[in-house]
């Protein structure tokens, strides 16, 4: 770092019973009373160089022996005011980044300008600032971070902005043409000068060499700092965005532990105005960072992105702070884990996750997902019908670039869909989630992003044991969401046994799961003999398909679907169904049709839905003949 001499006589200053003297033949003639300190000078060095002494020695009265001066408000205190009582006495005094703020402050309000004497402390102080201090990198840090003790003097001397427009004009530079103190420089010119694979690894870091020193920042000067630098326009919004997440992870580390740690009962006022404390200033830094991130998609991950949501669930930072993490979250949660998106709610809440906070994410993803139109007007196709090849050549290119959109749009759905999945299956163990809210989220994703609905079945199984006082049609509600066609064999087995799933459900799978063996090439008639002697009692044709539930899951190995012991046994089947089936012929005698007549088994009832386009199982129905007649 830089630093200045000035003067070349030796200190010759001492105390003396508290008070400050300095050596000389001459008595002393002025008191001069800073801050509670004491200085026993002489006018003649001091007056000559500054006009404030002058101005207020003669306007004060004088004694016999000294006349008293009184500086009550001194910027940089006593410290600053030997430092400038020295330099009119010709003592050496050593100045640099770390003093130079106070130095400045002092003697501009000493007045020590030009105007008194030429060669006064104020010219010194600046041409060492332009000519040094913001020539260098550390010196500028360092000397903008001093300005925090002097924020009014700072910016009116217009040393805050200068430090942080050379800040920004280096952040831009590569390091090698930037004035790095000893050690830095050599640390970032090894980074640059590294080859082969170490080089390559370590050369994204060379080109944010100037994030983690300027994360030493206050929050405040932090902003403007990153204002500037944003504002340049010559760094990349990855390379902002990485120096976001550097300076969070420095002054918001465990943010919930500490927010814990204050909100523990206090035995004083004292312990509960800091933890108020603590709680404001990391809102308001969290509402900086959040104002600085870059607008460009995939600036700063989404894990990132959850972060920060988390902790500003748990500092409650204002609803547009909030709004502004889950608009930019939804813009790419395709890259979010279930693990990030489970973000925590305040302790006085009874559900333990922010489902709405998700719920607000992922309808604002589906609205910006929207695909756009894979074909162009009908009154367009026929214009351009009728102009020459080349044009239609261009139609071709669009419905192209439509249709690649459109599939990168899908894609992500169905990672989303994902995401969605394994969400529902951890928020799932929350005795006290509504279920509203579960199936509000599970619908939040269209039927076609899910390939399968394994895991959103796993999900239901999770939510049905962790509430096992639904009742029937709060069972029936949450099925709906599942549809039977799109499970496995092994979650079809699973869900063929589970005794909290409605009768209509476990129907659907046995009769979907047959269907599809049936599409196969195996027989129809694979079903246990106990299994069709109770469809046919009730007048089912087992070969004919029911129709399907419109819904959404999927599971894990970690269920054992593999043991299937009670769906190959007939005795356990039959039972089951028995059982089932008496419990959903129990009907009370409110439970009537919106016409007012009563309704005959909901069994019979269900198998005589409508069993889809007729196409579509004429095609089923001639495929079942035709393996029937193989056999």
């Amino acid at each position: 770092m830089k630093f200045m001499k000035l003067g070349s006589r030796p200190d010759t200053f001492y105390t003396n019973e508290a008070v400050r003297s300095v050596s000389s033949e001459v008595t002393s003639d002025l008191i001069v009373q800073v801050k509670g300190s004491r200085y026993l000078l002489h006018k003649f060095p001091l007056l000559s160089k500054c006009l404030r002494l002058q101005r207020i020695c003669s306007e004060s009265p004088e004694t016999l022996q000294h006349q008293i001066v009184q500086i009550p408000d001194f910027p940089g205190g006593t410290e600053a005011f030997e430092l400038c009582a020295k330099f009119c006495y010709g003592i050496t005094i050593t100045l640099s980044a770390y003093n130079i703020v106070a130095a400045r402050c002092a003697a501009e309000y000493l007045q020590m300008t030009e105007d008194v004497e030429k060669g006064n402390l104020v010219y010194k102080l600046e041409v060492f600032f332009n000519s040094c201090i913001l020539h260098g990198w550390r010196d500028s840090i360092v000397t903008l971070h001093t300005t925090k003790a002097f924020p009014l003097w700072s910016e009116d001397l217009r040393i805050t902005s200068r430090c942080i427009e050379a800040i920004a004009l280096k952040a831009s530079t590569h390091p090698s043409k930037v004035s790095l103190s000893h050690s830095h420089s050599r640390r970032v010119r090894d980074d640059v000068s590294c080859n082969g694979v170490e080089g390559q690894r370590q050369r994204p870091a060379a080109k944010r060499w100037w994030a983690e020193d300027i994360a030493e920042l206050g929050i405040d000067l932090y902003w403007r700092t990153m204002i500037a630098i944003k504002s340049d326009g010559k760094i990349p919004s990855n390379l902002i965005g990485e120096a976001l997440q550097i300076y969070a992870s420095r002054w918001l580390p465990n943010i919930s532990r500490k927010i814990k740690a204050t909100r523990e009962p206090a035995g004083s006022n004292s312990d509960s105005d800091s933890a108020s404390e603590v709680t404001s200033k990391s809102r308001l830094l969290l509402e900086s960072i959040v104002s600085l991130l870059p607008s460009e998609k995939g600036a700063v991950s989404c894990s990132f992105l959850l972060k920060l949501l988390k902790a500003a669930n748990i500092l409650n930072v204002s609803s547009s702070s909030k709004m502004e993490l889950a608009r930019r979250v939804a813009l790419q949660v395709e890259e979010a884990r279930v693990s990030d998106m489970l973000i925590p709610l305040s302790s006085s809440s009874n559900t333990l996750y922010d489902v709405d906070i998700v719920l607000t994410i992922l309808e604002q993803f589906m609205l910006q997902g929207q695909s756009p139109p894979t074909s162009p007007p009908r009154s367009k196709l026929g214009t351009e019908r009728r102009r020459r090849s080349r044009s239609a050549e261009n139609i071709d290119f669009k419905l192209q670039e439509s249709r690649r959109s459109s599939s990168a749009s899908h894609s992500s759905k169905l990672k989303v869909a994902k995401i969605v999945d394994g969400y529902l299956q951890q928020i799932a163990k929350d005795i006290n989630l509504p279920l509203s809210k579960f199936i509000a989220v599970a619908e939040t994703i269209p039927d076609f992003s899910r390939l399968d609905h394994d895991e959103l079945y796993r999900a239901i199984d999770i939510y049905l044991k962790a509430h096992p006082d639904l009742n029937k049609s709060e069972r029936k509600k949450l099925c709906r969401v599942l549809d039977c066609k799109k499970l496995s064999v092994e979650a079809c087995m699973h869900a063929a046994q589970n005794e909290k799933l409605p009768l209509r459900v476990v129907v659907q799978v046995l009769f979907f799961e047959q269907t599809r063996a049936a599409t196969t090439g195996h027989k129809v008639t694979d079903l246990p003999s106990n299994i069709k002697a109770l469809l046919a009692s009730h007048n089912i044709d087992p070969s004919k398909p029911p129709r399907a539930l419109s819904t959404t899951t999927s599971i894990p190995g970690d269920d054992q679907w593999s043991t299937v012991s009670g769906l190959r046994s007939p005795k356990s089947r039959i039972s089951t169904l028995r059982m089932k089936l008496a419990e959903d012929d129990d009907l009370d005698e409110n439970d009537m049709n919106p016409d007012g007549m009563g309704r005959p088994s909901k069994f019979k009832g269900f198998c005589a839905l409508p069993t889809g386009p007729k196409k579509m199982f004429s095609r089923l129905l001639s495929t079942n003949r035709n393996a029937t007649e193989k056999s």
